[in-house]
């Protein structure tokens, strides 16, 4: 059974969702303005944040909230962290590998979270000690140990988000397991983590509100978090190797190796 504050994410994403898939593929009627190379929001992403921020306030008023384009709103000590779109670029551009992110955060603990991807109708949800789900179906991590079976995820810098030896890591990585996939949602791929669908994710430079459900997510599957380097992960970590847990010192010595 799902926890209280999980049913009233799900309410929130659910209702914000019916935006997003509205729009979806609509790329004349968005407003698309660029932060960066390749760094974009559209007008779906304030619609969906609106949204999100209008329902979570008003059965929790009184909490610290966190979202990407609206930056901060200060409250008590109890934070939910929003990302309105993980994946705006594929968004844009018709690809449905896209989610909105909710989680919860106490004592600077990730404690509840949320993924939803509601063009391919994925709810995945974890509650800390009450598992990994996805449509009301238990989530576990891969059982491959051998790193040459195995299929990674990773997120790719762009623009001026590039990095010292990056293609360093993406050639190690790929010398030594059956692939890579960057699929363009560091959220649904910590969330395909812990459903198995990939054994291992890194990457460097990424926000709070991209990995917080996530994270959460692979520890409940049975997985593993760290920062790329094995040190433990805290919600301060601009990084993150997530993995079935079989393969996580592999994946730490490959990337530590440049």
């Amino acid at each position: 059974m799902q926890p209280a504050i999980i049913n009233i994410f799900e309410k929130a994403a659910r209702k914000a969702g019916k935006i997003l898939t509205r729009d979806f593929g609509e790329i004349e009627n968005l407003q698309i303005h660029s932060k960066s190379i390749g760094d974009f929001v559209t007008n779906a992403d304030l619609k969906v944040e609106k949204n999100l921020l209008e329902t979570l306030k008003y059965y929790y008023p009184d909490y610290t909230y966190i979202s990407e384009e609206a930056g901060e709103i200060k409250g008590d000590e109890n934070i939910i962290i929003i990302d309105p779109i993980d994946g705006t670029s594929n968004f844009i551009h018709g690809i449905p590998h896209v989610s909105i992110v909710i989680a919860k955060i106490s004592n600077d603990e990730i404690t509840e979270g949320i993924i939803y991807n509601p063009i391919l109708n994925e709810f995945f949800w974890s509650s800390k000690g009450k598992g990994a789900w996805c449509n009301n179906k238990r989530l576990r991590v891969s059982n491959r140990s051998i790193l040459s079976d195995c299929l990674i995820g990773t997120g790719l810098p762009f623009g001026k988000r590039t990095y010292n030896n990056y293609l360093a890591e993406i050639d190690q990585i790929l010398k030594s397991t059956a692939g890579i996939r960057r699929l363009g949602s560091a959220a649904l791929d910590l969330a395909y983590v812990a459903a198995g669908k990939l054994d291992g994710f890194w990457e460097k430079d990424i926000n709070l509100w991209d990995i917080s459900s996530g994270v959460l997510m692979v520890k409940e599957a049975g997985g593993k978090t760290s920062r790329v380097n094995g040190e433990n992960w805290s919600i301060e970590s601009r990084e993150i190797l997530a993995s079935n847990n079989k393969i996580h010192e592999d994946l730490e010595k490959k990337l530590s190796l440049l």
